[in-house]
This record gives structure tokens, C-alpha cells and sequence, in this order.
């Protein structure tokens, strides 16, 4: 089965590792993507790994996930809570959408409660640490096997 996954990163997580490490842990970015990459590899799923800073740059991704990915797995970080831009996005999207986070955003500040992505996501995983990366793609291969 080859199926092309899109794991999409929001902002500061290229700092992973480097950045409140008690709240996100000690792996970096590039040890997630590492990680993604040997699971895909063993789903015989292809995968397309990107992040970034720029709100503009996550949407344009998400238009070409819409016509070239199976899945998407999204961490959208902070934008999680203020985009309305890339949760219209992934309304283009008619394929399964993972929410991840790092943390458990449901049991920090009151702010990063609401997310605008988690009402249109086919599931989110959230305060797993990086394991959430795996843990969603390892869902996707029995949703995608279906």
C-alpha cells in the first residue's frame, strides 16, 4: 500500500529541543522527522515533512496536500488557536486529518484550549509528546488499510 502521508509543522517547532524541553521534551524536529520517516518506510507510506513560521506557507501546503496526500497529519502549534486561514484549508481537504500536540493543550492555559482545527480533524492526539507523530501515524495505516 502506498500512500502518501503530509505531516505538516506549525511555528517555534523547529526550535523542538531547544524550547521549554520540560513542556516538549528533548527531541528535536529533525529526530521527529527522522522517526516519521522509518515508520512511513515500514507502512510503505510515502511522506512529505514540512514546517513552518509563516501562516501563508502552511496553507499553500495544505492546497497541495488536498491534491496529492492520502492523510494529513498537522501539529499547526500555535496557529492551532488563531487560524481560521488553515482551518479553511483543511475544509478542502476530503481525506483523514490527525491533530497533534506536543503537550496536552487541554491542560495549559485557558487560551490554547480552543482549537480550530480539532472540529473538522478526524481525531486528535494530544500530550503524547513526539510519540503522538507515531501514535497518529500508526492510526492511519488501519484507517487507510480499510
Amino acid at each position: 500500500m502506498n500512500k502518501n502521508i503530509y505531516i505538516i509543522n506549525g511555528c517555534n517547532l523547529n526550535m523542538l529541543g531547544v524550547r521549554e524541553t520540560a513542556i516538549y521534551g528533548q527531541s528535536s524536529l529533525c529526530e521527529i522527522e527522522r522517526q516519521c520517516r522509518q515508520l512511513c518506510e515500514r507502512q510503505n507510506f510515502t511522506s512529505v515533512f514540512f514546517q513552518s513560521n509563516s501562516e501563508a506557507d502552511i496553507i499553500t501546503k495544505i492546497q497541495e496536500a488536498s491534491e496529492k496526500a492520502d492523510a494529513i497529519i498537522i501539529n499547526p502549534a500555535a496557529f492551532t488557536h488563531t487560524s481560521i486561514g488553515i482551518r479553511d484549508a483543511l475544509l478542502l481537504c476530503s481525506m483523514p486529518i490527525i491533530e497533534v500536540h506536543i503537550s496536552n493543550i487541554y491542560a495549559r492555559e485557558e487560551f490554547r484550549k480552543n482549537s480550530y482545527v480539532s472540529p473538522i480533524a478526524t481525531g486528535v492526539i494530544s500530550g503524547f509528546g513526539s510519540e503522538g507523530y507515531l501514535l497518529s501515524l500508526a492510526f492511519l495505516e488501519g484507517l487507510l488499510r480499510k
